[in-house]
């Protein structure tokens, strides 16, 4: 008789360890092979040819097209994630000083009324470009993105008060890229955010 509680212990053990990875996979989501280290990234793919300095809205073509856009994927996944964690560090050189100064303006609130945010990136379902020409000497680019998260804001006693933890939802965004195209620079600035 014994024996027979002891496996059930196990087997009980078992399930409630089998829950616990699945909830933490569902919180934390799970690695897919695509994460890039974004300041070696970043700056390779989403920039124009270095020996391209001289790009005007004119030269913009099919293969500017996509690299802009596989980089602007790769800073909208990590921008979207670093606000969530309410850590902007990683992504100051991806956003201007205005948008930069928003979003900490939103996270010191979030702190300041003791609400946490918890969000799993599930993927872009698209990525395009709406817009893009030249001011002078810069560059703008916007870019409709249609992506997938879980998200919710819990209070202090972790309690949800908006998003739902279980639940996928779709994000229309609009976001606006700029560059300078007499910089050596290659990279690009959000200088937009628009939720639609």
């Amino acid at each position: 008789m014994n024996y027979s509680f002891e496996y059930i212990d196990i087997v009980l053990l078992a399930m409630i360890a089998g829950f616990i990875f699945l909830r933490l996979r569902g919180i934390l989501g799970k690695k897919t092979g695509h994460e890039d280290n974004i300041p070696t990234s970043f700056s390779n793919d989403f920039s124009t040819k270095k020996e391209d300095k001289k790009i005007d809205v004119n030269n913009f073509d099919d293969v500017a097209k996509s690299n802009f856009l596989k980089g602007a994927k790769i800073a909208y996944e990590t921008i979207i994630m670093s606000f969530s964690n309410g850590n902007l560090k990683e992504v100051n050189s991806l956003l201007d000083k205005k948008v930069l100064s928003q979003f900490k303006e939103a996270i010191k609130e979030r702190n300041d009324k003791e609400l946490s945010s918890e969000a799993t990136f599930v993927g872009i379902n698209s990525a395009a470009i709406k817009h893009y020409s030249q001011n002078q000497n810069m560059l703008e680019v916007t870019v409709n993105f249609v992506s997938e998260i879980i998200s919710c804001v819990r209070d202090k006693n972790k309690k949800v008060i908006s998003g739902n933890p279980d639940k996928i939802k779709k994000v229309h965004d609009t976001w606006k890229f700029s560059r300078d195209v007499r910089s050596s620079n290659p990279s690009w600035l959000v200088i937009d955010t628009q939720v639609n």
